[in-house]
């Protein structure tokens, strides 16, 4: 039986976002109305390709077009979002054998990327996975460059005071000495997002690192997106807000998108924030919190803090350009 591929039109969006649902790969960032609104801010063009095996969904590869002068380049996702995850998707209904699990991974990947070159033809290719996809030999065999990332999950089905005991000494003192403080920990609203976005700009400006993501950005993911995807959370110290984290949540899996604090003061914000969202999202029945990244090795430390496992995803480039032109095409967009 044969394999194609095809544009879903997006009047048929139910049908990708139930596919992204069900599937263990799917991120809230595959959803439909998040491809919508990341092509709209990268000034992308969208093509969710969906590959069948007759009529039968095997799996989803959502690809963002654009040309940098005149070359065509693609990317999954795309760039400028702090968009961390992404790349394809593999539809299992049920647990498949290896061998027809393997199969369909690679007739998935050969089929999605044969109608991105004879479709697109892009010059230079980059896209990376979720945490979730764990077979990346069908780029290998294909010649792609596939550098693998790392991050970190905390097992939420773990017992919670278990959990906390497993963290480390300074993040439980953090936890246990805001009690004597006027803190607030809570799950924010849609006016939460603008300063928190505002606050994660100001900590990257202190280093003198552009931070490209918008609040407009987010707050249109959140008009968009199914209720309880994505979830503001603040802390609040003596009536102010001193951190805001930005998460979001789909099947069993919650993930850290962005956030960060106020610096000189008596509590830490962050510690109090992933705390308390590690029990709201374990009390609703998850199972995985995925801090979306252990690369950046000045906030490793912070990270290990919470008991998580190291977890590998992939980076994957395909290009047929010089390398320091791809590179500087890719900086560009970037």
């Amino acid at each position: 039986m044969s394999y194609d591929c095809e544009e879903l039109d997006p009047a048929d969006r139910d049908q990708w976002n139930e596919l992204v649902e069900t599937a263990p790969q799917g991120t809230p960032f595959h959803l439909f109305e998040s491809l919508e609104v990341f092509a709209r801010d990268s000034s992308t063009e969208l093509h969710p390709l969906l590959v069948r095996k007759g009529q039968e969904p095997i799996g989803l590869f959502p690809v963002f077009e654009r040309r940098v002068g005149p070359i065509p380049v693609a990317f999954s996702p795309p760039p400028n979002l702090k968009i961390e995850y992404m790349g394809p998707v593999l539809v299992e209904r049920q647990r498949l054998k290896p061998r027809r699990r393997e199969k369909r991974l690679a007739r998935l990947i050969d089929t999605s990327l044969d109608w991105v070159n004879a479709e697109i033809d892009p010059r230079f290719v980059h896209a990376r996975t979720g945490a979730r996809f764990d077979d990346p030999r069908p780029f290998i065999w294909r010649d792609w460059e596939v550098v693998p990332r790392h991050t970190y999950v905390v097992d939420l089905t773990r017992d919670l005071d278990d959990l906390f005991m497993a963290f480390s000494a300074d993040a439980r003192s953090n936890v246990r000495q805001a009690e004597e403080y006027d803190v607030v920990v809570k799950e924010g609203e849609r006016e939460h997002i603008e300063p928190i976005i505002d606050l994660v700009r100001r900590r990257h400006e202190e280093q003198d690192v552009t931070y490209p993501l918008g609040a407009a950005t987010v707050e249109s993911l959140y008009d968009s997106l199914p209720d309880d995807v994505l979830r503001p959370y603040v802390c609040e110290f003596e009536g102010s807000l001193v951190g805001g984290q930005l998460s979001l949540e789909l099947g069993e899996d919650h993930f850290v998108w962005t956030g960060t604090s106020e610096r000189d003061i008596p509590i830490d914000p962050n510690d109090l924030m992933d705390w308390h969202a590690i029990q709201q999202a374990a009390e609703q029945g998850l199972k995985r919190y995925d801090f979306v990244g252990a690369n950046n090795e000045r906030i490793t430390g912070y990270k290990a803090k919470f008991a998580p496992e190291l977890e590998r995803y992939y980076r994957l480039e395909r290009s047929t350009l010089p390398t320091r032109t791809a590179a500087r095409a890719y900086q560009r967009i970037s």
